[in-house]
């Protein structure tokens, strides 16, 4: 049965504290000679991701900002496309599907909730390369790269706001949230990595009619809205275990951290689907 890989980047095919992936190619190359796409699924921007596909060698679509939008490549000769491109505008190589809201509207939308809530949240847009680089342990040119949102703004976590309070008060300004530990992700309503995940998988099928088996792999919370949309959820585990928020959920939990772990976990399945 076709098959295609969603995947989480940091933490997941690269190491947590290294950005390692090196123990993975292997297995990218045999899913590469098997025709299996490997579509990294993020929160980092369309310049991050453009520069990681070039060192680890992936060329299928990817989705970026928390699947605010999706790239798909346009320099793949005719035939051997595996994904249909879908109306839209063409940007360095890529179809964009935007799914989101756009960065200004992202912008002005958080300062409406902070002022709703009464509490100042402070994002990307607010620093400056030097901040996002102290804040984030980024280089330079990494923290220049993160900054260029297009659709999405991460900001900090906000301690003295509950939850449950912070999402109502997104979801009244008609925006969605992707809470973390120590940022959180404001993207338009219709974003959504699951909603990303479906869109490709449809698009897939334009040109592989019949099911399609969907293996996904992410190892915080904000991989959920993935996760949650697979057939096959993996949760790559830390240097202490799965996050508790992911651990609990009765999912295959890989047998070591990115990168290896990642190797493990897709090889186990592919025997289970192949």
């Amino acid at each position: 049965m076709p098959c295609i890989v969603f995947t989480d980047l940091d933490g997941t095919l690269l190491n947590s504290e290294t950005y390692a992936y090196q123990a993975a190619l292997p297995t990218l190359a045999q899913l590469t000679e098997r025709g299996i796409p490997v579509v990294p699924v993020t929160s980092k921007t369309r310049q991050e991701v453009a520069q990681l596909r070039q060192d680890v060698g992936l060329r299928d679509p990817f989705v970026v900002e928390n699947g605010s939008a999706v790239y798909i490549p346009t320099d793949i000769p005719t035939g051997q496309n595996r994904f249909a491109l879908p109306p839209g505008d063409d940007a360095d190589g890529y179809r964009v599907l935007q799914l989101g809201c756009n960065y200004v509207t992202a912008r002005a939308g958080l300062k409406a909730i902070a002022q709703d809530l009464g509490r100042p949240l402070k994002g990307f847009g607010d620093w400056s390369v030097d901040q996002v680089v102290q804040l984030t342990g980024l280089s330079p040119a990494e923290a220049k790269q993160a900054k260029a949102r297009e659709f999405t703004e991460p900001f900090m976590t906000p301690k003295n706001v509950p939850a449950d309070q912070l999402r109502a008060a997104v979801e009244a300004m008609g925006f969605r949230v992707v809470i973390g530990d120590r940022f959180s992700h404001l993207i338009g309503a219709e974003a959504g990595k699951g909603n990303a995940v479906h869109r490709l998988v449809a698009l897939y099928q334009a040109h592989n009619p019949g099911p399609v088996t969907t293996i996904g792999l992410g190892n915080s919370p904000n991989d959920l809205d993935m996760l949650e949309n697979v057939d096959y959820p993996i949760v790559l585990p830390g240097a202490h275990g799965a996050h508790p928020r992911l651990a609990d959920r009765g999912w295959v939990i890989a047998p070591a951290p990115a990168p290896e772990g990642w190797a493990m976990a897709i090889e186990h399945v592919l025997a289970q689907v192949a």
